[in-house]
């Protein structure tokens, strides 16, 4: 396979797997302070995405994969507020597992990585372009 191609896949997939990430994130910071609607409930939980490499037999190189979606199994935060609806007889109420720091880190982790991958599609376009160019003025 070409690997001008094989290159841009790569990147391709790249590009893929940190467009969910960032799609996950995003639903984590939408979600920070949404609790249950019934007394006591659970409120949201935070997803996590797990990546893994995976051999493209095609371009004979490694691409990234997403593995899986997860919730994380760490505790709720609990805050006092007895006038919401979802205060159990304690006047407690859990709190999604989301923490704003780490959230806006990983977006920006992932939006560093998206737009590094965007600069390979983009120098690789370039490359082609430029094999284009000298071959025809070769002829």
């Amino acid at each position: 396979m070409d690997p001008l191609k094989a290159a841009g896949q790569i990147a391709g997939s790249g590009l893929q797997a940190q467009a969910t990430r960032m799609r996950v994130v995003s639903e984590n910071l939408a979600n920070s302070r949404s609790t249950g609607t019934t007394p006591g409930a659970d409120p949201y939980s935070r997803k996590t995405v797990q990546f893994e490499a995976e051999l493209d037999r095609t371009i004979g190189s490694s691409s990234v994969k997403l593995k899986a979606t997860g919730v994380d199994k760490s505790p709720f935060i609990q805050e006092y507020d007895p006038g919401n609806p979802a205060a159990d007889s304690k006047g407690m109420v859990k709190l999604p597992n989301v923490n704003m720091m780490v959230e806006l880190a990983d977006m920006r982790e992932a939006s560093r990585t998206y737009e590094a991958n965007l600069q390979m599609i983009k120098q690789t376009r370039s490359m082609g372009a430029m094999l284009l160019d000298l071959l025809r003025s070769q002829s």
